[in-house]
């Protein structure tokens, strides 16, 4: 399973090699994040490239900023670091041939953390529709229908909450968790240092045991091949009857199929998505058919304020890569976080 802490990783690069200008490739067309980096250092050139040039372009190219691909890491000789615009690394390290970029000496860093506080009020706030029946509500209101729940509210205080993934994304959906009342366990590799919020932590391994105990289980974690299909058949039959789904990092992580199950036998509550694997979801999909299913199309990361902190991120780590500084956000290739 993959994990994403609130600390900053760094990787230190030789100062030798940072005496000339550095040519840093940025994917696609955006002429005004080009230009917003490139007034970050001198020292870099910020070439904009598409599918038509960037073979053109990489091979004396120093670093790339964006979703690199086995043929650029092949073809630039050059390069010594890779920026991922976005948090889950999955795609260039795993799942697109990448073995190529997973086995070199470029050093991978990523968006990771900055895009956490959306996703947990995106999480807190499928599952405050759910519990309080705010979906079916907002259905009457456009029918003018006054018609009063026939059951109460969840309350959340005192419910326990399972967060599977406790790093940049799921801390914060811990702290919410937290000040909702509830009593919240962390599901992680590592070892997460103390935080008030949580009750306990425990490893992968231990995940059937604490299931059981779940009102409601958040699934934070991005999708690595430690993580693909953590949550099969088995643990939503270890869910408590009457719980809730939440998942908003990445599809791959849970079996879509055992998720329609546990609708369909009333073992759980609901559910909300923001992810799911395949994406899109297909039109008539059993999913689509549950009253207590809020469906997202993988938006929870999107906020007015998210696109700020991602390039200021980045144009950290220029200003860094051109001074031969350590970079933020190191991704441990191996380990694919």
């Amino acid at each position: 399973m993959i994990r994403l802490l609130p600390a900053v990783a760094v990787c230190v690069l030789t100062a030798s090699s940072f005496a000339q200008t550095k040519k840093i490739l940025l994917e696609g067309d955006d002429m005004e994040l080009a230009k917003r980096l490139q007034k970050v250092s001198a020292q870099a050139k910020i070439v904009p490239v598409t599918a038509d040039n960037v073979m053109n372009e990489i091979a004396d190219a120093d670093a790339f900023i964006g979703s690199i691909k086995p043929e650029h890491v092949r073809a630039g000789k050059k390069l010594q670091w890779v920026q991922n615009m976005g948090a889950g690394v999955e795609r260039v390290l795993h799942l697109s041939g990448g073995d190529d970029l997973r086995n070199s000496k470029i050093t991978l860093t990523n968006n990771q953390i900055v895009q956490g506080p959306e996703i947990a009020d995106h999480a807190m706030g499928m599952l405050l529709m759910l519990a309080r029946g705010l979906h079916t509500l907002y259905l009457n209101t456009q029918q003018g229908i006054w018609q009063p729940r026939p059951y109460p509210g969840i309350e959340l205080n005192g419910r326990t909450a399972v967060v599977l993934g406790v790093g940049g994304i799921g801390t914060q959906i811990a702290f919410r968790a937290w000040a909702h009342g509830m009593t919240v366990i962390g599901v992680d590799p590592e070892d997460i240092p103390y935080m008030p919020v949580l009750s306990r932590t425990v490893k992968p391994d231990q995940l059937d045991e604490v299931l059981p105990q779940a009102d409601v289980v958040f699934v934070s974690a991005p999708h690595t091949p430690m993580s693909h299909r953590m949550l099969g058949p088995r643990q939503f039959e270890l869910m408590k009857k009457g719980a809730y789904f939440i998942a908003v990092s990445r599809g791959g992580i849970y079996d879509l199929d055992s998720l329609v199950r546990a609708l369909e036998n009333k073992r759980l509550a609901g559910a909300g998505v923001d992810v799911t694997d395949p994406e899109p979801l297909p039109k008539g999909h059993p999913l689509w058919k549950f009253t207590n299913v809020v469906v997202t199309p993988h938006i929870a990361g999107r906020s007015d304020k998210d696109r700020n902190r991602m390039v200021s991120t980045i144009e950290e780590n220029i200003r860094r890569f051109v001074d031969g500084k350590p970079l933020v956000n190191v991704v441990d290739k191996q380990r694919g976080y």
